[in-house]
């Protein structure tokens, strides 16, 4: 996987190529599905909502260009895999998931595997978590109609939010906004697919 990372997609980061290579992507995934986990693909998890493909994960992990002094801000926590992830580059990881069983399975995985420096918690991760702003790096894993406003908001001077942004829920494009002395500049990194980004600044839930 993480060769394949590196010479297919041209992941560069040699932070981001050890965090892929030592957390236990299997771990993360349903026990049917594990010998599939490595695999070049997303996976279906619980509550009809999906784990990255390790490509996207490491991907918008490069984008946020962390290291070991970031405070990371993660909306969308799902099974706690991304979340591991920024975890083991970035000094604090504050995660956000909406669905609660899997806050609670996510904040036990990664107990699990003795990650102290991340929490969990079940809110309307576009609102962001104020309390612990601002974030060097915010990273959302669903796809919005718009760029939350919150979440910018957020960040510090200098620091990067990378979120899926599109007109239609089942297909966005990967967006960096970088905050700036003056405002706010944005990059496209081309087409993604994600689930929907539901709460107050995403799509309703119907």
């Amino acid at each position: 996987m993480v060769a394949r990372l590196r010479e297919h997609y041209g992941i560069r980061d040699p932070k981001v190529l050890e965090a892929m290579r030592s957390v236990p992507r299997h771990f993360f995934v349903p026990e049917a599905l594990q010998s599939r986990s490595y695999g070049d693909h997303a996976l279906p998890i619980s509550a009809n909502q999906t784990i990255s493909q390790p490509f996207i994960v490491a991907r918008m992990t490069e984008l946020l260009e962390l290291d070991g002094n970031s405070r990371v801000l993660e909306i969308g926590a799902g099974s706690g895999y991304q979340t591991a992830v920024l975890a083991f580059i970035a000094a604090q990881v504050y995660a956000i998931e909406r669905i609660g069983d899997l806050a609670r399975e996510a904040q036990s995985r990664i107990r699990q595997l003795e990650i102290y420096n991340a929490t969990v918690k079940c809110f309307d991760g576009t609102l962001g978590w104020a309390a612990n702003a601002p974030y060097d790096a915010i990273l959302v894993a669903a796809g919005g109609p718009i760029v939350p406003q919150p979440l910018a908001v957020q960040l510090k001077i200098g620091g990067r939010l990378v979120v899926p942004v599109g007109p239609a829920r089942d297909a966005q494009r990967l967006i960096r906004v970088v905050k700036t002395e003056t405002g706010y500049r944005e990059e496209d990194h081309g087409g993604c697919a994600f689930v929907p980004l539901i709460g107050q600044h995403g799509w309703r839930d119907h």
